[in-house]
């Protein structure tokens, strides 16, 4: 197995997601940009992030990678459901590309398959955002550097609770079976005890967003526990 030496450089590490939702303040590529740096002064080894300004706008001011994705859509596939969106985000600066890799039914009509492929062919490293066993399996059969247990949660970040932990029976199953690969564990981390949970059950790496970078869920966690 032949591992990308910057992916190589996130095992064991923190990957921050740094993302606003539709009609959020934040919503602004340099304040996205911002916060990214100031993640990154906190020792964050990677950025997610989506949308072709915040890609940019974030690679600009941070020297770390950045794992870029384009959300198109609010149903199904749409983390970069097609060749179009993940061509779109290296161009815009992605050292890595995020992207569906359910084999739920894509705007084109195509595969992951066909997605992936030319990407591979063009160098570029891809991330499986993946909902079950069969996701990653099926990822790492095709080809993906790097699979991710994000989509496995069932509802958007947004809508957890502090309570709502992250997925690790997947992450487990995951790096029981492909030990070595990159299984990263995304989703529902809110503490850091939970963020260390996730590399003892064998997560190459950490992703974090919610609880790092969304403020109205921190506020929404505090003022419930404040009132109850």
């Amino acid at each position: 197995m032949v591992i990308d030496p910057l992916i190589q450089s996130l095992k064991g590490k923190l990957i921050v997601s740094v993302q606003a939702y539709p009609g959020e303040p934040l919503r602004h590529p340099e304040t996205m940009a911002q916060m990214s740096r100031a993640c990154e002064l906190g020792g964050a080894a990677a950025i997610r992030c989506q949308g072709l300004s915040d890609i940019a706008a974030i690679k600009g001011r941070c020297e770390i990678p950045v794992i870029g994705l384009w959300k198109d859509g609010h149903e199904g596939v749409y983390i970069t459901p097609t060749l179009r969106h993940a061509r779109a985000c290296v161009s815009a600066g992605a050292d890595i590309v995020a992207i569906d890799a359910t084999d739920r039914p894509r705007p084109d009509g195509k595969t992951v398959a066909d997605t992936l492929e030319p990407l591979k062919a063009e160098g570029v490293l891809t991330m499986a955002d993946c909902m079950t066993i069969d996701d990653i399996r099926r990822a790492v059969d095709l080809g993906f550097d790097i699979v991710s247990t994000t989509l496995s949660h069932g509802v958007a970040a947004i809508d957890c609770t502090m309570a709502d932990g992250p997925d690790l029976p997947l992450l487990c199953q995951a790096a029981e079976e492909f030990p070595g690969f990159p299984v990263v564990c995304e989703g529902r981390v809110h503490t850091p005890a939970e963020a260390r949970a996730a590399i003892d059950a064998g997560a190459w790496a950490v992703v974090v967003g919610t609880a790092i970078t969304h403020p109205t869920s921190l506020t929404s966690w505090f003022k419930a526990e404040v009132e109850r």
